[in-house]
C-alpha cells in the first residue's frame, strides 16, 4: 500500500511540475533571432518554470505564424503590413498588438579587402538596382560588384527595398542568402561582394560608412546614421499572464542591457 501511494505520490508531483511549466513560443525575424535566444535565456535562468523556444525562418514566417496561431510571439524586422492585420482582424477579431523592442542600424557589408570605406545612400540605392556595376564607379578596384540580399520572406529585405531602393526592384543578379549570418559569411569570402544586414552580425567584414556615418550607437542615437529601424514584436492580443510579465521584461532596463550587449540598440 505504501508503494503504490508513493507512486500516486510521484505522479501527482511530475502533473504538478508539468501544470506550472509555461511553454512560451517565439517564431520569426532572422535578425532577431541571436536576441531573441539571449533573451529567453537569461529569462529562463530567472523563471525556470518558463520554457521559450526560439525560432528563426524570417519576419514573413513569423508572421504566418501568428496569424495561424502557431506562436506566442512574433519577430520582425519590419512592420506588419496592412494585408496581414486585415487577415488577424479577420480570424481573431483584432490587428494585434505591436511592441517595439530594439532598434537597428541596417548596415552595408564589404569585404575586409576592399579599399571602399565610404558610400553614399544613392550609390547603394544604384548598386542593388543595377545602375552601378562596377567598384571603380564608387572609388574601388575595377571589378565586378557581387551584390548578396536576403530571401523575399525577410523582413530586413522588405525594408531594404522599400527604404534604400525606394520599392524598386532588386537587380537581378543579386543572390539571395537564408539569413543574415549566410550573407556575412559570402561577403567575408569574396574580395568584390556587397550585402546588408543587421549591424550585430559584423564579424568578419567591415561596414561601409554611409554618407559618413557607421552604424554604430551614438549615431544611431542622434539620428545620423540614415538606415535605421525599429525591431519589432507582435502577439495577436493585449499580453497577459507569462507572456506580458516577458514582454515586460525584455523592455526593463536588464532586457535591454541584452540588446546593448547583443549589438543592437535600446529602444529606450
Amino acid at each position: 500500500m505504501k508503494k503504490v501511494l508513493a507512486v500516486v505520490l510521484v505522479m501527482l508531483l511530475a502533473l504538478a511540475f508539468v501544470t506550472d511549466n509555461t511553454v512560451i513560443t517565439v517564431k520569426g525575424s532572422d535578425t532577431m533571432v541571436i536576441l531573441a535566444q539571449r533573451w529567453a535565456e537569461k529569462y529562463m535562468k530567472k523563471n525556470p518554470n518558463v520554457t521559450i523556444q526560439v525560432t528563426g525562418g524570417g519576419s514573413g514566417t513569423g508572421i504566418s505564424a501568428l496569424i495561424n496561431g502557431t506562436t506566442d510571439i512574433c519577430n520582425s524586422s519590419r512592420p506588419m503590413k496592412a494585408s496581414e492585420k486585415e487577415k488577424l482582424k479577420q480570424r481573431y477579431g483584432t490587428l494585434g498588438v505591436e511592441i517595439r523592442a530594439a532598434k537597428d542600424g541596417l548596415a552595408v557589408y564589404v569585404n575586409e579587402k576592399n579599399k571602399v570605406k565610404d558610400l553614399t545612400l544613392d550609390q547603394v540605392y544604384k548598386i542593388y538596382t543595377g545602375k552601378i556595376t562596377n567598384w571603380k564607379e564608387v572609388g574601388g578596384d575595377d571589378a565586378k560588384i557581387i551584390v548578396y540580399g536576403r530571401e523575399n520572406n525577410s523582413g530586413t529585405y522588405v525594408y531594404f527595398k522599400d527604404f534604400v531602393l525606394k520599392g524598386q526592384d532588386y537587380v537581378a543578379t543579386m543572390q539571395s542568402m537564408p539569413g543574415t549570418a549566410a550573407v556575412v559569411n559570402a561577403v567575408a569570402k569574396d574580395k568584390n561582394a556587397i550585402g546588408y544586414g543587421g549591424a550585430a552580425y559584423g564579424k568578419g567584414i567591415k561596414f561601409a560608412k554611409i554618407d559618413g556615418y557607421e552604424p554604430t550607437a551614438e549615431n544611431v542615437k542622434a539620428g545620423k546614421y540614415p538606415i535605421t529601424r525599429f525591431l519589432y514584436m507582435y502577439v495577436r492580443t493585449k499580453p497577459s499572464g507569462a507572456i506580458k510579465n516577458y514582454i515586460d521584461w525584455i523592455l526593463s532596463p536588464e532586457g535591454q542591457e541584452v540588446v546593448t550587449k547583443v549589438g543592437y540598440f535600446p529602444v529606450k
